[in-house]
This record gives structure tokens, C-alpha cells and sequence, in this order.
């Protein structure tokens, strides 16, 4: 789902997309720009009959940004600023706060449970970390999908822009000896916010958690980031509550390796 905010990052260069919801979301569509491609999907796929404001947004240093208000509700519509690509998604206004991280933990085992993937890790199209090039080509393997299109590619990145061969070799040691961290773990795909930080965690006007970005990983790959989100023991105890509720179980040959 989307909202709209300004927000900056612990990490500068990074910058974020917009918003996703756990709840009320709506397709969105990604396409090649026409004349008006835009206002065709609201007045078609999004069953308005007319826009009557079209007003600009904050947030994210990447793409235009904007509020379509119509007669079936207000959309947000992100477009490239030189054209190519865009995205329509329902338009959230955010509350004051960010809600409760019990709420948000319990969201996030619920949608972690939920949305499992039969292809494999990864995603449809390829995205951006920021500006950085992604890959998400479909990969049966988590340990070869994290190996080869997350900490290889951004490895690869880093050589490739520094000339740093020390660190793309340790990092290359790292990545063929992560076989022995997953022995006896069976990881399971499912629907990651996969940018996890406080500046991509809202709620609406009701209270509801909101988060941005999804993709789909091991759910251990969702608190690489948490460590700049801020979140307490509410939010794990209310998270691993949820997640071991049903058919989640603790392998106890492997410490923080979680099962379901």
C-alpha cells in the first residue's frame, strides 16, 4: 500500500520506494509510458471516471512522485522523471505515530507466514537497493539466491566501482562457506518487506502498520536492517509469538535459525 512522507536514512546513499500495507492493497502496475498511460489505468483498471486533483509528493530521491484524487478513491502514482516505467498504488494517508511495534511484529509473522512463493526466492522484475541495481531472478536455493544475486552482485558492485579486490575475496570466502550456517534448516520463501529501518514503517490514520518494499527471502533476512529501526522487545516477543504459533519450530543444533 502507499503512503506519503519525507523521511531520510540511516544509510544517505540509500534512498527508498514507496509505500506497502498489510492490509487493504490493491494490483498495481508497472508499464511502458505512452501518452498518458497513467491516466488511462485510473480511468479503466481503477474504475474512476474522472481525476479531479493531481498534486506532487514527497519522499525518495528517485522518482516523481504523485497524488491523483478521483472519483474511486486517491491513487499514488510513481514515475521515472526522464519516462520509461511507472507504478499505481492505492494512496494511504499516514497517521501521527507509528503505531505500536506489537502490532507491527504480529503483522509482520502473519504476512511472513502467509505469503509463501512456490518459484523459488526472488521476484518477478529486477528492482534497485536505492539507485543500485538488484537482481531477483527466481531461484530454488536460498543459500545460491543469497550467495549469487545479494552479497555476490553487490560485491561484484563494489569491485567493480573501487577497484577493491580485498574485500570482493573475503566476501567471496564468506559466501562459499555459508553452506554449514544452514545445515538441518529447511527455509522456506516467503513475502519479505526486505528494507526493514524506520523510515520505511508507518501506519495509517487508524493505526494500522504500514511497511514498503517487498520481495521474497528467508524471513531471518528481514532484521539485517532492524538494527535501525529501533524496535524493542514488544515487537520480537509479539513477532516470534505469532511465528511459532502454529507449525514453527526451533532447530537447536542452529542458533537464530527458525522453521516453518
Amino acid at each position: 500500500m502507499v503512503g506519503v512522507t519525507s523521511f531520510t536514512s540511516c544509510l544517505p546513499s540509500i534512498s527508498r520506494p514507496r509505500r506497502l500495507s498489510f492490509t487493504k492493497q490493491k494490483p498495481f502496475t508497472m508499464a511502458k509510458m505512452s501518452d498518458d498511460p497513467v491516466r488511462e489505468w485510473i480511468l479503466s483498471e481503477g474504475k474512476a471516471t474522472q481525476i479531479t486533483r493531481i498534486s506532487p509528493v514527497g519522499g525518495g530521491c528517485i522518482n516523481l512522485s504523485s497524488r491523483y484524487d478521483t472519483d474511486a478513491g486517491s491513487f499514488f502514482v510513481g514515475e521515472l522523471p526522464i519516462g520509461g516505467s511507472y507504478i499505481i498504488m492505492e494512496f494511504i494517508d499516514f497517521g501521527s505515530s507509528r503505531g505500536e511495534q506489537s502490532a507491527l511484529g504480529r503483522k509482520l509473522a502473519q504476512m511472513h507466514k502467509a505469503g509463501k512463493s512456490k518459484k523459488g526466492f526472488g521476484f518477478d522484475v529486477d528492482n534497485t537497493i536505492g539507485s543500485t541495481p538488484q537482481i531477483n531472478t527466481w531461484t530454488s536455493d536460498w543459500i545460491e539466491f543469497y550467495g549469487e544475486h545479494r552479497l555476490g552482485y553487490q560485491l561484484m558492485l563494489a569491485r567493480e566501482q573501487y577497484s577493491d579486490i580485498t574485500i570482493y575475496e573475503k566476501g567471496q570466502r564468506l559466501v562459499k562457506n555459508m553452506g554449514p550456517l544452514f545445515e538441518n534448516v529447511v527455509v522456506e520463501p516467503c513475502l519479505l518487506h526486505g528494507d526493514l529501518w524506520s523510515g520505511n514503517i508507518s501506519s495509517d490514520k487508524n493505526g494500522e502498520p504500514v511497511i514498503l518494499d517487498p520481495a521474497y527471502g528467508h524471513n531471518e533476512a528481514e532484521f539485517g536492517m532492524s538494527w535501525c529501526a529501533g524496535f524493542g522487545g514488544s515487537f520480537y516477543n509479539a513477532y516470534f509469538e505469532v511465528l511459532l504459533s502454529v507449525t514453527a519450530f526451533r532447530d537447536p543444533s542452529v542458533k537464530s535459525t527458525w522453521l516453518y
